[in-house]
């Protein structure tokens, strides 16, 4: 019964920080949000952190999903596929999640936060392995950067025609 009610409002609270952010995430809010109360969801997730690390988890995975499921196998053209994910505003919520625990990782050596960013560019880099299995470490490593760096403009500028001009330029070279 736990179980199944963790899992419930695990996908509420996950549907409520795509929506409002996880950095500054304050637990009675999201449990008015959510139809629950803070109570519920320290007993459930142990903590404040055990819920920011069990969201972490489960956006990584919604993002995993996705993604392994639009690249194509064995070419050279996976980090065109991811883009054109990474750039379809439909996943926008998801990408601004993960832009914002990326950074609250970077430097974070303990809580919720540690590991995130390595552990993502860890997921990343093995994605781009399976799509393009005879490609070099060196390279599927400039096929991320080139997406994380693309993926945080046009987040920010929301000029989804002038980075993706420039995305199919570097990656066709």
């Amino acid at each position: 019964m736990a179980h199944g009610r963790r899992e419930e409002l695990l996908e509420k609270a996950y549907a409520y920080v795509r929506e409002s952010g996880i950095s500054e995430m304050s637990l009675r809010p999201l449990a008015a949000a959510i139809g629950t109360s803070p109570r519920v969801l320290l007993f459930l997730f142990e903590s404040k952190d055990g819920l920011i690390r069990a969201l972490l988890t489960r956006a990584r995975r919604d993002e995993l999903l996705a993604l392994d499921g639009v690249l194509p196998r064995g070419v050279d053209s996976a980090g065109l596929a991811i883009w054109e994910w990474l750039s379809d505003p439909a996943n926008a919520s998801v990408l601004r999640l993960w832009v914002e625990a990326y950074a609250r990782s970077l430097g974070a050596v303990d809580g919720p936060w540690t590991g995130f960013a390595a552990e993502t560019v860890a997921d990343w880099l093995d994605l781009l392995s399976r799509a393009e299995p005879g490609s070099s470490p060196a390279h599927r490593t400039a096929v991320l950067a080139v997406l994380r760096g693309a993926l945080l403009d046009v987040l920010a500028t929301g000029d989804v025609d002038r980075v993706t001009a420039g995305v199919r330029r570097v990656l066709a070279s």
